[in-house]
């Protein structure tokens, strides 16, 4: 493997490692009263206010590059940042949380179909078979029951949720490469924020947050803890990781990575909240590997060459 994807696929599983965060420090929060809008707020303002000053280093003084990228930087910061996480956290009101991300997960099979439909790339058997590979070994690790009846509203949003995370993955591939990738971080971050904010001012979201001790981990701690955690980690971190491994490996390999994240999510919540997977959780982990490995196969076959150009960025993050 190439030095170049060697250091691609260290970022995807750096940006699934931290994403999977996520649900640990937000869980924290939500039991102690905040609203999931006012959450995702302070998680990615934040982020965006510390990414801001580097974002403008990075930039150095080409702010002729983020003016004609406003508009992309606008529907990544609606759609793939804001509109993704309040889709899937408005999904989990009306199904099991498995279920939920098995629907936003759908994404990743959304990114391969849009790749043939709009770039003719039509997927090849190995690329076949690691879609239902990871898909299979997904459904494992969620450890989905079928007791529940599937509410269609939530069912809506967890679609909705899953062609957040493919523009996530689409939109980040074709960013133009004089872009860093901080500055279409923190660009989308604040787009993000500021639709959030707005909604919850005329009342479409809900927005309360209480500003107390926090159950974290088994301990009793300063609320600032959890959203430190939010918005460094798992957006800070997993933002410029994922964008950066999206630009190098192209979207359909990135996205087959970024089903780790839920394998790393079930982890960490066994690590701090004592959360033990189970054997068939385990298995689906081996699957998702399996269903990696299978893409990435594909992705380094000699006829391949050339032809996901169209979707990729040079291989070195601006940053």
């Amino acid at each position: 493997m190439r030095p170049t994807a060697r250091f691609g696929l260290g970022l995807a599983l750096l940006s699934a490692v931290t994403f999977g965060t996520s649900g640990t420090f937000a869980r924290s929060l939500i039991d102690a009263g905040w609203s999931a809008p006012a959450a995702i707020i302070a998680r990615i303002g934040i982020a965006s206010l510390v990414l801001a000053v580097p974002a403008a280093f990075a930039l150095r003084g080409r702010w002729h590059v983020l003016r004609r990228n406003l508009g992309t930087v606008g529907v990544f910061g609606l759609l793939a940042v804001a509109g993704a996480q309040v889709a899937f956290f408005n999904a989990v009101r009306y199904l099991p949380i498995g279920v939920a991300l098995l629907l936003e997960y759908l994404g990743i099979i959304l990114v391969v179909g849009w790749m043939w439909v709009a770039h003719g790339q039509r997927p090849r058997r190995l690329t076949v078979a690691g879609s239902v590979a990871a898909m299979l070994g997904l459904a494992f690790v969620l450890d989905l029951t079928g007791g529940d009846r599937i509410d269609p509203v939530g069912v809506v949003w967890g679609l909705s949720a899953a062609i957040g995370l493919a523009v996530y993955f689409v939109l980040s591939a074709r960013i133009d490469p004089e872009l860093p990738s901080m500055a279409v971080a923190s660009g989308g971050m604040a787009v993000g924020t500021g639709a959030l904010v707005l909604l919850g001012a005329v009342g479409i979201l809900p927005l309360h947050a209480t500003f107390g001790d926090v159950q974290f981990a088994g301990s009793t701690m300063s609320w600032l803890v959890p959203i430190l955690g939010l918005s460094l980690v798992a957006a800070v971190v997993a933002y410029i990781s994922g964008i950066g491994a999206a630009r190098i490996l192209g979207a359909r390999l990135s996205s087959f990575v970024g089903l780790t994240e839920v394998l790393f999510a079930v982890l960490i919540a066994w690590l701090v909240l004592d959360e033990l997977p189970t054997p068939v959780q385990m298995l689906g982990g081996g699957l998702i590997v399996a269903g990696v490995v299978l893409v990435r196969i594909d992705e380094l076959r000699p006829e391949r060459a050339g032809i996901d150009q169209d979707i990729r960025t040079p291989a070195l993050v601006d940053a």
